[in-house]
């Protein structure tokens, strides 16, 4: 049996939110070097802020700005700092309670090593040398034996300020496509393409999926199909990805493979976007050194008739 694929996979998009008055003055403070915390109706000074009242729902704005010292409530060593984390160096995740503050903020302490670092010990905030009104101005906390911070009163309110953020969710993991495809996408790289036929109704699946989704048993028997195919329905694309080296309008469609009982997709090319056409007969086009299909054109035949393909719409 052949080896299973596997690869790293990074899932990456920018997240954009915008903020309330609350969060707009908590970030934009971060930017001038002050911290404010947010008073609950029981008169604890939270902080990070919310915006609405944990004890009875209501909307809070009763700002107030805390200290820039604090002690430690509780922690833990981060001996191998991953990529965008607040130190490249190892640290320990501290949860720090502000002076004026009653509830504890998150953040990195850097510090030498686990063996200084205990609950209770001061902390003092070092600020980044370049802030832009995000949780990162706190470049992070680090040991502090001095005295209690003076409180810089402050109304919360700033030229400029902060209305929304911008943060990149990532996601690291590593797929394997499992044995089924892994015999698929080794297939393509010989200008193949072969499929898994269900022994109980029969339809051949392309890609395979190890397993047949209507009758629920295993797939095993491999079938090659096409190369050349039909095309069932299609899209024209008049949008231009920015990952992609193709001009628009382009179309793309779902092609039944002769011999699939399932299209795929492919990109339709060598013909102008608006003389493709459901039934048209299609091959694929590779590119020296692909594993799969650059896209599909038209072959010269007679277009395919409906009742051939109207399964597979």
């Amino acid at each position: 049996m052949p080896e299973v694929l596997k690869a790293p996979l990074v899932v990456e998009f920018p997240f954009t939110r915008s903020l309330g008055p609350v969060q707009s003055a908590f970030l934009t403070g971060l930017r001038e070097r002050v911290v404010l915390g947010v008073r609950a109706s029981d008169g604890r000074v939270l902080v990070p802020p919310v915006e609405y009242d944990p004890v009875t729902a209501e909307e809070i704005r009763d700002l107030v700005p805390v200290g820039l010292t604090g002690t430690v409530t509780t922690w833990a060593w981060n001996h191998e700092p991953r990529r965008g984390q607040p130190l490249a160096t190892p640290f320990a995740w501290v949860l720090v309670r502000l002076d004026g503050a009653d509830t504890a903020l998150l953040h990195a302490l850097d510090a030498p090593g686990p063996d200084v670092v205990h609950t209770g010990m001061r902390v003092r905030v070092r600020w980044a040398g370049q802030r832009t009104g995000a949780i990162t101005d706190i470049a992070c906390f680090e040991p502090y034996d001095g005295e209690v911070s003076t409180v810089t009163v402050h109304a919360g309110e700033f030229e400029n300020p902060v209305t929304g953020i911008v943060a990149a969710a990532r996601l690291d993991y590593t797929y394997s496509p499992g044995r089924a495809q892994t015999a698929y996408i080794d297939a393509l790289g010989g200008r193949r393409t072969v499929g898994e036929r269900c022994p109980s109704c029969r339809k051949v699946y392309v890609p395979p999926r190890g397993a047949c989704p209507t009758c629920g048993v295993a797939t095993a028997e491999q079938v090659e199909v096409g190369p050349r195919g039909t095309v069932t329905t299609f899209c024209i694309v008049n949008i231009k990805a920015k990952n992609l080296d193709i001009e628009v309008p382009y179309v793309y469609a779902h092609i039944a493979l002769d011999g699939a009982g399932l299209a795929l997709h492919g990109r339709i090319g060598g013909i102008p976007y608006d003389e493709v056409r459901m039934g048209l007969r299609v091959e694929p086009v590779w590119t020296e050194g692909a594993r799969y299909p650059d896209h599909y054109r038209p072959t010269g035949e007679p277009d395919a008739d409906y009742d051939t393909y109207k399964e597979l719409l």
